[in-house]
């Protein structure tokens, strides 16, 4: 496999690992990560199915390089797994699914959350935790869809949360928004 250079901007991946290629959510995050690719961002993500191979393919699409990182899921009834579809350039094997968070979490300079299940809810958290955490130096999010704001509401008005907390992420509704958002944050 090809090793990928530590100077290009990573932007880690984070959504459904059910969605098919027809489905809008597929779509958008192939478009999402072709543009990123072509302007030079390196797309990280899972290495599994869904949005995760999206994301692979769609950089690939962008003239892009990637990043997956899996983990040893033997006697998991409930997980996709890797997906050999999902042709990765750098695959990086973790021991378990909270290494394998932790990893994506370390590669990432900036966080794309699409639409997704407990996985996806479960990576969300870690990076919103994160962000709190080391608020001022952290790794930017960017939930991608309108529908967050609903969600983020409902946090807001229900959660204990610290100012900072709300104001660590960004909600975008467009690949071209996701592509602004990360110029502007990290360049």
């Amino acid at each position: 496999m090809e090793q990928i250079s530590s100077q290009g901007k990573k932007v880690a991946i984070f959504g459904y690992s059910q969605a098919k290629k027809e489905d809008k959510l597929y779509q958008e995050a192939f478009e999402v990560c072709r543009i990123l690719a072509q302007e030079g961002y390196t797309i990280v993500n899972g290495a599994g199915p869904g949005v995760m191979r999206a994301a692979t393919e769609g950089a690939k699409a962008g003239g892009g390089k990637t990043i997956g990182v899996a983990f040893k899921s033997e006697g998991m009834s409930n997980f996709e797994g890797r997906d050999l579809e999902n042709k990765v350039d750098e695959l990086i094997i973790t021991d378990n699914y909270l290494e394998r968070t932790l990893k994506l979490l370390e590669i990432g300079d900036v966080f794309v959350i699409f639409n997704g299940g407990t996985g996806t809810i479960s990576e969300f958290g870690m990076a919103w935790g994160l962000a709190r955490l080391y608020y001022g130096t952290h790794e930017p999010l960017i939930l991608y869809g309108s529908w967050w704001y609903e969600v983020m509401e409902v946090f807001g008005k229900n959660m204990k949360l610290r100012d900072e907390e709300l104001r660590v992420y960004r909600i975008v509704d467009s690949p071209k928004e996701v592509l602004e958002e990360i110029k502007g944050l990290i360049g």
